[in-house]
């Protein structure tokens, strides 16, 4: 089992940064890729980004290309996802979620373990 513990969503203005954190704990001593999705109210859950198990491959969804980047340490069991010129569009709910393996994984149903989720709201 792994543990996933989001952290650092809130409110900002368009325009402005967020970096939201992911702590990962439990079985954490086996390879796994990682990744952000997230979620508006009324729409499904969309891949955001997630980045291999050594950390040297990332991927974007093309909408946050540019703006987002995702990041890991191993050491800390932590996950990144730094993101400037926010959007309205960009609010949702956040989630973390873990792919048990070392490649790279793009699906909702790839992942194995997910975090709870933290809001982001972006204001016009």
């Amino acid at each position: 089992q792994v543990q996933l513990v989001e952290s650092g969503g809130g409110l900002v203005q368009a325009g402005g940064s967020l970096r939201l954190s992911c702590v990962a704990s439990g079985r954490t001593s086996i390879n796994y890729a990682m990744g952000w999705f997230r979620q508006a109210p009324g729409k499904e859950r969309e891949f955001v980004s997630t980045i291999n198990w050594i950390g040297d491959i990332t991927y974007y969804e093309d909408s946050v290309k540019g703006r987002f980047t995702i990041s890991r340490d191993n050491a800390k069991n932590t996950l990144y996802l730094q993101m400037n010129s926010l959007k309205p569009e960009d609010t949702a709910v956040y989630y973390c979620a873990v792919a048990l393996g070392s490649g790279m994984y793009y699906y909702l149903y790839e992942y194995d373990y997910w975090g709870q989720g933290t809001q982001v709201t972006v204001s016009s």
